[in-house]
């Protein structure tokens, strides 16, 4: 499928790529929704904390968040809202360790986690095997779940995809945090990420040294330091490697959207695959704004909600 032009457009006043990122954090209202809580046990004796906004015969939908994001995030409630409103079922995931209470293992989750994902999907098909489901990923999330769908072991029933501000190449995100504005950013992430990791080993014992996450300054760092030896990789540059999602659209077999804006302050415009690496059930629809995860405009209810609507419909 071929790369389209966005009909984005931001709000007046909202051009700038970081006022759109942080205008929707701090501005936009979470909402409270009669939602389900969850907790699934899984076979490493972890858990997963699942919300679900059932809709009586209609197509499953499995949200997946950002880094160090949750229910909380300011694009979680407005997106489910939407797409129940429009008769589907939601299921919001969180990744481990994110729903407010430390997970049971020393590792949690990252960029590249795909096996969660694969567990829910199945569990939703169980549970509703007469319905499409579809997967809805936000950055970190849209990122694993781009990967998940190039590795070729897809839930069957599922039915199409939509990624948000995919950091397509997490060495080139990392970097790119490292630099101007953008390490507000940073230093936001990297102060929640050891805030969880500090909290998660008072309860357990650690495999780390717990003395150096005083020293991390940078998120390569904390990859390096955390990330990496928890989840069994050689070093930040091996996890990066394996886990970027760029290398992996090529091999996409089912209907993907990707939406995603070329000032995305999370990474440099190169890092976005060219139409040669796109498989050919794989839409990417670029705005030339948005900044990352902002997509601020005068749409009444939010054009992020309603473009994801709109495509899933469409599929």
């Amino acid at each position: 499928m071929p790369i389209i032009k966005s009909h984005f457009c931001p709000l007046p006043g909202l051009t700038n790529r970081h006022l759109q990122t942080l205008y929707p954090t701090f501005f936009r209202r979470r909402l409270k929704l009669p939602l389900t809580a969850e907790r699934i046990e899984l076979d490493d004796g972890d858990f997963l904390d699942l919300a679900h906004w059932s809709q009586i015969g209609g197509p499953q939908v499995l949200i997946l968040h950002g880094l160090e994001g949750s229910l909380k995030s300011h694009y979680a409630t407005p997106l489910m809202k939407a797409l129940h409103d429009a008769g589907f079922s939601v299921t919001f995931m969180h990744f481990r360790g994110c729903s407010g209470e430390p997970n049971r293992l020393s590792r949690r989750y990252h960029s590249g986690d795909t096996g969660d994902i694969h567990t829910v999907l199945e569990l939703l098909q169980k549970r509703t095997p007469d319905q499409p489901l579809f997967a809805v990923g936000v950055s970190l999330g849209a990122n694993a779940l781009l990967k998940y769908l190039g590795e070729g072991n897809v839930c069957p029933a599922l039915t199409g995809a939509v990624a948000i501000s995919v950091p397509f190449d997490l060495a080139n995100a990392a970097q790119t945090l490292q630099t101007g504005f953008a390490r507000v950013y940073q230093k936001h992430l990297l102060n929640k990420l050891i805030k969880a990791t500090q909290e998660k080993f008072k309860i357990i014992n650690s495999l780390i040294d717990l003395n150096a996450l005083n020293k991390i300054t940078t998120l390569y760092e904390f990859d390096d330091c955390v990330t990496a030896p928890l989840h069994g990789f050689a070093s930040a540059d091996d996890y990066y490697q394996q886990s970027s999602s760029r290398q992996y659209v090529k091999n996409i077999e089912l209907p993907t959207h990707i939406i995603h804006a070329i000032d995305d302050p999370f990474m440099t415009p190169d890092v976005i695959p060219k139409d040669k690496e796109l498989s050919d059930e794989v839409t990417l629809e670029l705005s030339s704004r948005g900044g990352h995860v902002g997509f601020v405009s005068s749409v009444k209810n939010g054009w992020l909600e309603y473009r994801v609507t709109e495509i899933l419909k469409n599929i």
